[in-house]
């Protein structure tokens, strides 16, 4: 594969405590472990929700691509991504991921379709395929 483009972020100081900053500087800010992981929470990201936001915007431009291959207007469409992570039976970690899609005025067979050719199209969905559970649900 010949890339079009590249993104380059760097992480400093403690991890997931951290921080990040991408290469041309337009992300710039400090994470911190979700209470939920025994961090302090507040008002920082992590790395899951930064993954489920470029998981959900990748997707809906996949999903707005596939509709327009079969000549479908969408309209009001969402995509809600949610990233679970977890300790793996062998000690590790890992990640789960369900995506929520929003297709309004489709017919339920149609928007399946297009959803599931989302899937094969999104290169998130295509670099997790085979490594990482994900669920497609149509809200």
């Amino acid at each position: 594969m010949t890339a079009l483009y590249t993104a380059s972020a760097t992480a400093t100081g403690d991890g997931r405590n951290g921080h990040v900053r991408s290469s041309d500087g337009v992300l710039d800010f400090d994470l911190a472990i979700p209470k939920e992981m025994g961090g302090p929470g507040g008002a920082l990201t992590n790395p899951e929700q930064l993954f489920a936001a470029g998981y959900a915007a990748c997707f809906h431009s996949a999903l707005k691509r596939v509709a327009s291959a079969h000549k479908v207007t969408l309209t009001d469409t969402a995509i809600t991504v949610d990233v679970g992570i977890g300790q793996l039976p062998s000690g590790g970690f890992g990640l789960s991921v369900t995506i929520e899609a929003e297709l309004p005025g489709l017919p339920e067979e149609q928007a399946k379709e297009i959803l599931e050719g989302a899937h094969q199209m999104c290169p998130y969905s295509n670099a997790t395929r085979g490594n990482v559970e994900v669920q497609l649900n149509l809200a």
